[in-house]
């Protein structure tokens, strides 16, 4: 059984999304970020930096947080969704790109969006920066069925909630991007996905 520490956002429903796909139990247990649960001793003691994701995993005792790191090790501790020699690299690049680029982008694209300040300069360049994003990911599609290559995997797990969340309620869209678009699609159709992103409910 693992516990999972949670709450609804994009970064969270990467791992409840990894725990369908792999079939492992799990227990949710959610961290109501907007009251300030994350800062919580308790909490810290298994995420340091103080943000969900989080798991505990009762056979072996470990915790982790950090998304990237989290999917990595539920591949590896159910034999699914592992990268093997040939994809572990562009598994790695497009995780890390994910990590690094489209879901600090358009996590603050959200928070200027929805500030009771407004910032005409922050808005513009953190929505221009997510749309090239967006750009980013088509060209890739448009050369491969997934973000690793032909098989569905972790870094498409990595970034699909953040592309999803996207559309609604960031308002970005996938005009004149068909690759992205199929590619949604596709995996919003999976139903490991879909219960995914119901939790926590």
């Amino acid at each position: 059984m693992i516990d999972l520490f949670t709450y609804g956002t994009p970064n969270g429903r990467k791992v409840s999304i990894m725990l369908e796909e792999t079939g492992l139990p799990y227990e949710t247990h959610i961290v109501d970020i907007e009251n300030g649960a994350q800062k919580d001793p308790a909490f810290v003691a298994i995420s340091p930096n103080g943000k969900i994701p989080a798991i505990r995993d009762r056979t072996t005792g470990r915790t982790m947080f950090e998304s990237g790191a989290i999917l990595l090790h539920l591949a590896e501790r159910s034999g699914k969704l592992r990268p093997d020699d040939k994809t572990r690299a562009a598994t790695l690049q497009w995780s890390f790109f994910q990590a690094a680029h489209l879901g600090p982008m358009l996590g603050q694209l959200w928070h200027f969006r929805t500030a009771s300040e407004h910032a005409p300069y922050a808005l513009q360049r953190y929505e221009r920066e997510s749309n090239r994003l967006l750009d980013v990911m088509d060209v890739r599609l448009g050369q491969s069925a997934f973000l690793a290559g032909l098989d569905y995997g972790i870094a498409d797990i990595m970034s699909f909630p953040w592309v999803d969340s996207a559309r609604d309620p960031l308002a970005l869209n996938f005009d004149g991007r068909p690759h992205l678009a199929r590619w949604h699609a596709e995996i919003a159709a999976r139903p490991a996905v879909q219960r995914g992103m119901k939790v926590p409910v």
